[in-house]
């Protein structure tokens, strides 16, 4: 076998890399057709597109084999989608991957790193812990028919502030998510959301104070796919009104699918948020799925009581 090098996945390996990642998890899945995984929902071009010098390609005689991408939310990173070509599983294209993306953790200071995988799979959770991962609580993808919400509109948007108030919010969000827990920022996210036009983020206010946010993708050629609201991450203030703010956000993120004619919406939540769990099926949401957070170092992150937070790593 010809040896595998691993380096930066470039623009036009794009489409090479979103064919071997539905073939993949298609395939690992046992749909009848592989590429119809995830419909028109892409995980691979947007998230080239926020951080293109995090993103890697694994190449054999100079054909793409896999590919795998790091997600900088300050404090706390991860990676994912990480695919392999179907013929070249077991081949060690996963654990040539990990080497660049755990480089990159290294480079930004990273406090907890995380990844989302299947809870079955001995072989995923096997090739992870190899590099310091540990299992540790499952993360329920979860969602709920879409209904149109009557009364007044307690939220914004981001993209309905003044382009000369932008650092200013983003500075807000900034302050909130670093007292969920220290240092996570997700403001690269809003970014990118802004720029590609994916969706919006959903902000709660609370006299001038912003008490919640909301990161949303809407339809086809981003993270959720047509007909879909996901939820990639949702936090409120961490005081003694964040079960109610939570309860609010959800219902922000509803009416906000609903605008969007959306019919379902989709969001994550680790099971170690049980308080944030409980109220989403209060909400309507249910399991379609499960995975596993593994976390390095074997730490809580935020993934603990009290935290009503919404996301799924993947």
């Amino acid at each position: 076998m010809s040896p595998v090098a691993i380096r930066p996945l470039p623009e036009e390996d794009l489409d090479e890399a979103d064919r071997i990642f539905r073939l993949a998890f298609g395939t690992f899945i046992g749909l009848p057709d592989p590429m119809a995984f995830m419909g028109d929902a892409d995980l691979v071009r947007t998230r080239w597109r926020a951080d293109p010098e995090s993103a890697f390609g694994a190449y054999m005689d100079g054909a793409l084999v896999g590919s795998n991408f790091a997600s900088n939310w300050g404090s706390v990173g991860f990676f994912g989608p990480l695919t392999v070509r179907p013929d070249m599983w077991s081949s060690g294209v996963g654990k040539g991957l990990m080497e660049p993306v755990l480089a990159r953790f290294d480079a930004w200071h990273t406090r907890v790193a995380g990844l989302f995988t299947f809870p079955h799979s001995t072989k995923h959770i096997g090739l992870y812990r190899k590099f310091g991962f540990s299992p540790r609580f499952l993360t329920a993808m979860m969602s709920k028919a879409v209904a149109p919400l009557t009364g007044p509109r307690v939220w914004t948007k981001f993209s309905e502030a003044p382009p000369e108030q932008h650092e200013k919010v983003l500075a807000a969000c900034r302050a909130l998510t670093d007292a969920v827990y220290p240092g996570l920022d997700v403001t690269p996210e809003i970014r990118s959301i802004f720029r590609q036009h994916l969706g919006d983020t959903l902000l709660l206010w609370r006299n001038d104070r912003l008490m919640g946010l909301a990161v949303c993708h809407t339809g086809r050629a981003t993270e959720a796919g047509t007909g879909a609201c996901y939820v990639k991450f949702a936090a409120v203030r961490p005081d003694e009104a964040a079960a109610t703010e939570f309860d609010a956000l959800l219902s922000a993120c509803e009416a906000y699918a609903a605008d969007c004619v959306a019919s379902r919406l989709v969001a994550g939540v680790n099971t170690a948020r049980h308080e944030a769990h409980s109220r989403m099926v209060a909400h309507g949401f249910r399991a379609d799925m499960h995975g596993v957070a593994m976390h390095r170092p074997n730490d809580a992150g935020y993934n603990r009581p009290g935290t009503f937070l919404i996301d799924d790593w993947r």
